[in-house]
């Protein structure tokens, strides 16, 4: 009999510890969480169909977004409808989300990177590495041997006569096209 009631006992003490982990956070501090989903639902229905459809959403939040997008120019219904996205949030794991936003933000900045790497990769191979140019040809089986070859040539005579940069920026735009980072 001792056992059951240690048992009880245990599991009063379980739901008194869930109880008070709940009440740890503050009434203001659920309002300012749930304003701060309301600006995150709000933020994705202001978003173009084009880049929601980019966000791996569930199914209820693209219902969702099909609603608000009908209402989008009724000012109260709307406010209404981004409280209830927000409450379909609050269940929701944002981590994806959040991911694919960041992946959008920074969209420019992965261009100027592999802009930049570009660049490195062309003064390499304009400096007569014969190595880089086997490695490349390697990796890269959409490069063309010989038309490699005559652009990193004719792109290294150009920039030696300093004439204009002709070949030089035909080399960029053909490594451009062809070798994914």
């Amino acid at each position: 009999m001792s056992k059951k009631l240690s048992k009880k006992a245990q599991e009063k003490l379980a739901l008194m510890d869930d109880i008070a982990e709940e009440e740890l956070k503050s009434k203001s501090e659920i309002k300012r969480e749930m304003h701060q989903l309301q600006d995150f639902a709000q933020n994705i229905v202001n978003m173009s169909k084009h880049q929601r459809s980019k966000l791996p959403l569930t199914e209820d939040l693209k219902d969702a977004m099909i609603v608000a997008d009908k209402i989008a120019n009724k000012h109260e219904a709307l406010r209404r409808h981004i409280r209830h996205i927000a409450k379909i949030l609050l269940e929701t794991d944002l981590a994806p989300i959040n991911q694919a936003l960041d992946v959008m933000a920074n969209k420019h900045q992965q261009e100027s990177a592999k802009h930049l790497k570009l660049e490195a990769l062309r003064e390499s191979l304009m400096a007569k590495n014969n190595d880089l140019i086997e490695q490349l040809l390697s990796e890269n089986e959409q490069l063309e041997r010989q038309k490699l070859r005559q652009l990193v040539r004719q792109a290294s005579k150009e920039y030696h006569a300093e004439k204009p940069a002709k070949y030089y920026q035909e080399l960029f735009n053909y490594l451009k096209a062809h070798i994914v980072f």
